[in-house]
């Protein structure tokens, strides 16, 4: 028998359905910090991110285990579009959209795994991508949420077109947008990474 991680996430969720608890134990190990980090960039709150991210595989198990789960061997796009789903909802039930601001809280780095590096080269991969998110926090919203989908959670343009309710040349779009702001943020605060 093949080990749990050797599975395919189609695999993995049949057998789950079929009564095999740790095939989801191990499909969250897999994404667990793509879905995370993805869902707190767009929140900015660690403790909001977490409930969000529960939110979310509760969502999971709930469509698997009632049979509503169609399978289209993307789990990981279907996952990302539940969190995005949440994170709209949550805006919406607070009644306001979500705000771009710059946080000194560095939260986002326990969701980020480094390779292990002495603890010179850790501090300038943390500095780097504090630099790197402050800038991404100050692009308009649009473009930050393409930026995010696609850097952190690894989606395919036509993925993000349908979580954002876009076309493709819209997710393209905004993405070239918000690359082209952010050389421009590095040029004109002479940021290096």
């Amino acid at each position: 028998m093949k080990c749990l991680n050797d599975l395919t996430d189609q695999q993995l969720v049949h057998q789950y359905i079929n009564g095999e608890s740790e095939a989801l134990s191990t499909i969250v190990l897999r994404y667990k910090d793509k879905i995370y980090t993805s869902i707190y960039l767009l929140v900015k709150d660690k403790y909001l991110a977490e409930d969000i991210f529960q939110d979310v595989f509760i969502r999971i198990i709930d469509t698997l285990k009632t049979g509503r789960y169609t399978d289209e061997g993307k789990f990981l796009p279907w996952a990302m579009r539940i969190a995005h789903n949440l994170c709209v909802d949550h805006f919406r039930k607070v009644k306001r959209t979500p705000t771009i601001k710059t946080s000194d809280d560095r939260d986002i780095f326990e969701a980020i795994n480094f390779c292990e590096a002495g603890a010179d080269q850790r501090m300038m991969a943390e500095q780097s991508h504090d630099k790197v998110r402050k800038m991404i926090d100050m692009l308009p919203e649009d473009q930050r949420e393409v930026i995010i989908m696609r850097h952190y959670a690894d989606l395919s343009f036509k993925e993000i077109s349908k979580l954002t309710n876009c076309s493709i040349n819209t997710a393209l779009g905004r993405m070239r947008y918000g690359l082209i702001n952010l050389r421009k943020m590095m040029t004109e605060k002479q940021i290096a990474l």
